[in-house]
């Protein structure tokens, strides 16, 4: 739209009332009536210009600075202030502060600490709406300090790849805390960027709010009418602190009143005023609303209670609930005989087939089939808008994936091999696992982790990496043993509205069979099954670890244990192991993994916790040793937990 006597009030309201936040929001910090502060004073013209710009259902992703689009898409001043003072009656429950929460009514996706994620979300939530052939744009800003971020190349190159429809803008405000541009990149402009990635680029002054809004509605339309993803620089200025207490000690002499003198409000209201839109009595009127309308919403924040911690209640909204069973928890019809390989392809089969909204993601999986042919043959079975390849991007397929579950739909990542996942664990671990328990956001996401050594692949191949997981609040761990559990466990997951870490050992894809129903079935999470009963010794294990106890048993014609299969690492059956626990007196936890932070560990703290009058040995952790994996098959064998087994259980039997 284009400025006028017609719009010009609503327009210069827009602009002005964050100014009014921010003027009150310095005032309480001074009074002591709130406790931090990020300023985007002076910077309204970017937030403001570019979210009016888009249309009201479409999605747009949010940084610290951004207090303007939270006022264009009419967020209630009362409860954003109450989610500043961390009120029960914000948007996080007290859980988060600032501006990182979301909210689906108003199709924003705010940010988390870590100063580039929401690039990959971004990614994830234009590809729904490609999907759906909807002519849709989505909007993502981040910092010029952020845009050194990994998440940052890895969201614009999937971006260009998939030509989604999405506009990244650059707030270059010179300045990253109190680090200048000179040492945070060596370019110009970010203008530069696009084309290196295979997109366009523009700049803009990002003081001039009609400069900023009608480049900004040019480049939304454009790209609804031709999905692809544009990049715009918005040249501004931070005049205050990164956050209040940091400061502005480091800003050259002079520097903050050379940029005073392009404040967008002063130059917009002159441009009103010289235009004859409004008279200076109406604007005066104008401003003076906002202030009123800002502080009565502030004092009636600052009256709502404050959270008081319930611990059943702040447990219960790490996970979104689980949904009604929709699948039987087992198959009367007919079986085949299935390798866990061809079982998990089976169950993927399967979901895609349940689940029309499904996308699976990861490198080399689409003509090729993975590089464990996981997925072989679903190219020609659901093409190649489900079945995606992805670029080496971990980090930005991975929140891909969350924005893909925002907008309603289910995802699949495979890893290549689990040890890679390191590079995704920022929107693995703090966001897609937090964001249901801030903002009530559930994350229908599947990541499939081939894991586990025996193959002497070395170090970076083999590593057990479950316990990077377990220990994080709202993800879901999944660990099955066998083809049967596999199948059932990975469709299970598919069922499920949370983030699944789902490891597959590499060793048993081939080495390993069952017979597994032909049909669709689910086995619940947090149900062990006893593999093997016996009453001379408790053995907990998932995994590999099943097989190696199994073996010992075969073997063993003195000793006979419960060999307890977990299945599920998170949650965990803790009643099955009691109930062996209290039978046998005795305890072994056996994993593949290593020992210091390890999840057997964990288990074995609370067995010996919780089962302590009925132990006659204290409980054992048998684990690899606490060594990197190293290649030579050799040197693998002596390094995994298996070679001890024998003498372990008679050491513990013995006790």
């Amino acid at each position: 739209m284009e400025f006028s006597s017609q719009n010009a009030s609503n327009a210069y309201k827009s602009l002005f009332l964050p100014r009014a936040v921010e003027e009150r929001m310095l005032i309480a910090l001074r009074q002591g009536r709130i406790s931090k502060w990020f300023s985007s004073y002076g910077q309204e013209a970017v937030s403001v210009g570019t979210a009016l710009a888009m249309q009201e259902d479409e999605w747009i992703c949010t940084m610290h600075r951004n207090l303007g689009v939270f006022t264009s898409r009419d967020v209630p001043l009362k409860k954003l202030f109450a989610q500043f003072q961390g009120k029960t009656t914000g948007f996080t429950k007290g859980r988060d502060r600032s501006f990182h929460f979301g909210s689906r009514e108003h199709k924003i996706f705010g940010m988390i600490s870590h100063l580039g994620p929401q690039l990959g979300v971004a990614d994830g939530l234009a590809l729904a709406r490609k999907l759906r052939g909807e002519q849709k744009c989505v909007l993502v800003y981040t910092g010029d300090g952020g845009a050194s971020e990994g998440d940052f190349h890895e969201a614009l190159n999937v971006a260009a790849v998939w030509q989604l429809p999405v506009l990244i803008v650059v707030e270059n405000n010179q300045w990253g805390l109190s680090t200048p541009s000179r040492e945070q990149f060596v370019f110009d402009s970010f203008t530069v960027k696009g084309p290196a990635y295979g997109m366009e680029a523009h700049s803009v002054d990002g003081n001039d709010f009609e400069a900023v809004h009608a480049l900004t509605a040019q480049l939304t339309q454009s790209i609804r009418e031709n999905p692809r993803p544009i990049l715009l620089e918005c040249v501004t200025f931070r005049m205050r602190g990164h956050e209040e207490a940091s400061g502005t000690k480091y800003y050259p002499e002079g520097l903050i009143d050379s940029w005073k003198a392009k404040d967008p409000i002063d130059q917009f209201r002159a441009r009103i005023l010289a235009e004859g839109w409004m008279t200076e009595a109406e604007v005066a009127s104008l401003e003076e609303g906002c202030h009123k309308e800002v502080l009565e919403a502030l004092n009636a924040a600052l009256d709502e209670p404050n959270p008081v911690f319930d611990v059943a209640q702040e447990r219960a909204d790490v996970f979104a609930p689980a949904q009604p069973a929709t699948l039987p928890a087992a198959s009367d019809g007919p079986v085949q005989t299935l390798r866990v390989i061809d079982a998990i392809r089976e169950a993927l089969w399967q979901s895609m087939e349940r689940h029309p909204s499904l996308v699976l993601m990861g490198q080399d999986i689409a003509d090729y089939g993975g590089v464990f042919k996981a997925t072989d043959g679903f190219v020609e079975g659901f093409g190649k808008d489900r079945v995606r390849n992805t670029p080496l991007c971990e980090s930005a397929i991975v929140g891909a994936a969350v924005g893909l579950a925002v907008e309603g739909q289910k995802s699949m990542v495979e890893m290549q091999f689990s040890d890679f996942v390191t590079e995704a664990m920022t929107q693995i671990c703090n966001q897609a696992a937090k964001l249901h328990y801030r903002w009530g956001q559930s994350v229908d996401m599947v990541i499939r982790m081939p894991t586990g050594a025996g193959v002497a692949a070395g170090p970076f191949h083999s590593q057990s990496t479950e316990a990077w997981f377990t220990r994080v609040p709202g993800l879901k761990v999944v660990y099955p043993s066998n083809a049967y559990d596999a199948k059932g466990l990975l469709l299970q997951a598919f069922e499920d509205p949370n983030p699944v870490m789902f490891f597959e050992h590499k060793a048993l894809y081939r080495s390993q069979e069952s017979e597994v129903p032909t049909e669709p079935y689910a086995i619940p999470f947090g149900q062990a099954v006893v593999a093997h009963e016996g009453s001379d010794l408790t053995i907990v294990t998932y995994g590999l670890g099943v097989h190696w106890a199994m073996a010992w048993q075969r073997e063993s014609t003195t000793i006979h244990a419960d060999v307890i299969d977990m299945r599920t690492l998170v949650p965990w059956d803790f009643e099955t192991v009691k109930k062996s626990v209290e039978k046998t007196g005795r305890c072994l936890v056996l994993q593949e993994d290593t020992f210091r932070g390890s999840f057997g560990a964990d288990m074995s703290h609370v067995i010996q916790r919780e089962c302590f009058a009925q132990l006659d040995a204290p409980v054992e952790v048998l684990s690899s040793v606490d060594i990197p994996i190293p290649f030579s098959a050799e040197l693998e064998r002596g390094f995994l937990a298996n070679n001890r087994l024998e003498m372990v259980i008679k050491s513990l039997v013995e006790y």
